[in-house]
């Protein structure tokens, strides 16, 4: 299975053209600015017609009006908004942690874990500060899930693996909000 990363759109969502292929897509969330429903809409209605078999996404803080939802109405059922949810696809587990809720509801055997945050100290550093999160740094390493995609620090775009678990920040833009990646592409065995 291949996955296509992409987090922190900001609004920058329509001028993503000739993204790679994969099966599946996922968004760290802030694809919005400013989190009204508007923007959130903007967002769909794009994410809903990309050429993915699959689409997961989860909420930044950016994405202020997202933040409490339990779930989106009328959604196309490939279309995942994993809001402290898990699906799986194709046999692949996906648990999708909220952003501003507790790291404690990642639930164990899962493959990918979604969050828009970073861990604390991997790769979480922009603008010479470091935005991860250490709670979240200590669960994922006692669940260990076989990937942990991120973003929000937009200046750490990378991957690195430590002790058995790939962590990717796939944020799009830098902190000018520039277009900087065309997004992750990740392999899944």
């Amino acid at each position: 299975m291949e996955l296509l990363q992409i987090s922190d759109t900001h609004n920058r969502h329509q001028c993503l053209t000739n993204l790679p292929e994969a099966d599946v897509i996922v968004h760290c969330g802030d694809f919005t600015d400013l989190g009204t429903e508007q923007e959130v809409l903007d967002f769909l209605n794009w994410f809903i017609e990309l050429p993915y078999k699959y689409k997961i996404f989860v909420t930044g803080n950016h994405d202020l009006c997202l933040w409490d939802a339990e779930g989106i109405e009328d959604l196309p059922n490939n279309v995942y908004f994993l809001q402290n949810k898990e699906c799986e696809i194709e046999g692949v587990k996906f648990f999708g942690l909220a952003y501003n809720h507790s790291e404690k509801l990642i639930p164990e055997n899962i493959d990918v874990l979604v969050s828009h945050e970073p861990p604390m100290m991997i790769l979480d550093e922009s603008s010479g500060a470091h935005w991860g999160n250490l709670p979240l740094r200590q669960q994922v390493f006692a669940v260990q899930p076989r990937f942990h995609l991120f973003g929000h620090a937009h200046d750490a775009y990378g991957m690195e693996k430590h002790n058995g678990i790939v962590f990717s920040n796939g944020a799009i833009l830098d902190d000018q909000y520039n277009i900087q990646q065309k997004g992750k592409r990740i392999r899944i065995p």
